[in-house]
């Protein structure tokens, strides 16, 4: 008997095992009211699905959050996509909730998410095929309602920033049985006009307004299409099929237009910028080769060959007042000179001593008589003065000691 008995952690552990296994507790819709919504501080949303027959706890984890693309509050009527399991710490099951859709659109949202899966990998929404949009463009296709707010908004903007581009309209279903197949036709048929750049769109509305750029036969259009193509479909939070396989998506119709049509104020604000900058250049340049030429002007007359034959000839006068300064200076160094030998020699001179009493003696021979000691009594002198010549004999020859000696014992 004991065989059978079993530990509350065994049998929630069973239980789990079985909600498992089934293939259909794995991936299940459920709809109901909500209520006992509560936001956790971790993320976590915690809240009750309930109808007249009864509730169902459920939970959306904080790492599911963004298959919740509302603020869900109680009393909600929702779709929510989970598993259910159990929970085994308090022996109850309940729905882990994945996705989470508001009923009504719930369908909507389903077909929405399921062509978008297949599309994008099918590499339809992949950047490399998207095509820059031209930035100056002479005519603008346009596929939306003939009448109502789109179409209006794009003319006048478009006509504002630009009056020269044309703008070819056209007029599709955007709403309601056919729309689809209609904005298909329009695509093609601008496409084989040869417009520079496409805007595919309407105005707001609900999530089965907008519908038709949520059909494959759209998407397909768009992404085969050689133009450029802008989606613009309802407000700036609605998000189409088409906005995802187009090369640009705007976020309103007005929007589209200023990124199609470039404002043309703006281009001849540019142009004129540039003109005056290029003027200034020009200017700069001209002002640049006139300097240019004044300088090769000046150059030119420098070197021009009567320009240098007076540069030589005022050299050569230059040179030659310098050699004449330097002549003079030379002359009168060499005069001063000349004086001071003048003079020396004057000092030194026999005739000058001569006229101040002195007399030069000479031998016989004519030479000079240095001293006593060279001459013999009777010896012939000359006797050569200023003013004549004597003849003399000498008598006695006295030395200067015998002299001094004979001073000193007369005295």
């Amino acid at each position: 008997m004991t065989k059978n008995v079993y530990t509350v952690g065994q049998v929630n552990a069973y239980i789990k095992n079985m909600f498992t296994q089934d293939f259909m507790m794995n991936r299940i819709y459920v709809k109901g009211e909500v209520s006992n919504c509560k936001y956790h501080t971790s993320g976590h949303i915690y809240f009750t699905l309930k109808d007249g027959t009864g509730a169902l706890p459920a939970v959306l984890f904080a790492s599911s959050r963004k298959g919740l693309a509302f603020d869900m509050r109680n009393g909600d009527n929702v779709i929510v996509l989970g598993s259910i399991s159990v929970y085994e710490r308090d022996g109850k099951y309940q729905l882990y909730a994945k996705e989470i859709l508001l009923e009504g659109a719930g369908l909507l949202y389903q077909k929405f998410e399921a062509l978008k899966r297949e599309l994008e990998e099918m590499g339809m929404f992949a950047p490399e095929y998207k095509q820059p949009i031209p930035k100056y463009i002479r005519t603008l296709g346009i596929v939306t309602a003939p009448t109502g707010a789109a179409i209006r908004d794009i003319q006048n903007i478009a006509g504002r920033r630009n009056p020269y581009v044309q703008a070819i309209l056209y007029p599709a279903l955007v709403q309601g049985e056919g729309a689809a197949a209609s904005i298909a036709n329009g695509i093609r048929a601008l496409e084989e006009i040869g417009v520079d750049v496409m805007i595919v769109g309407r105005g707001g509305g609900s999530m089965e307004d907008l519908w038709a750029f949520n059909e494959e036969v759209v998407a397909r259009a768009i992404f085969d299409c050689l133009v450029p193509v802008i989606s613009a479909v309802g407000h700036e939070t609605d998000t189409t099929i088409a906005d995802y396989v187009a090369d640009l998506r705007a976020p309103t119709p007005s929007a589209a237009a200023e990124l199609a049509v470039y404002d043309v104020r703006q281009l001849q604000a540019q142009l004129l910028t540039m003109r005056m900058e290029l003027n200034r250049r020009l200017s700069e340049r001209l002002q640049f080769s006139q300097e240019r030429v004044r300088q090769f002007e000046r150059s030119f007359r420098l070197l021009s060959p009567g320009s240098r034959i007076n540069d030589r000839r005022q050299m050569a006068a230059d040179l030659a007042e310098k050699l004449e300064f330097i002549m003079r200076q030379r002359l009168a160094e060499g005069r001063h000179g000349l004086e001071l030998y003048a003079g020396k020699l004057e000092a030194l001179s026999p005739a000058r001593k001569l006229s101040q009493g002195y007399a030069f003696i000479a031998d016989a021979a004519g030479r000079g008589v240095q001293g006593v000691g060279s001459l013999r009594q009777g010896d012939f002198l000359d006797i050569h003065m200023s003013d004549g010549r004597v003849k003399a004999q000498v008598c006695e020859i006295f030395q200067a000691q015998a002299v001094n000696d004979k001073a000193a014992m007369d005295t």
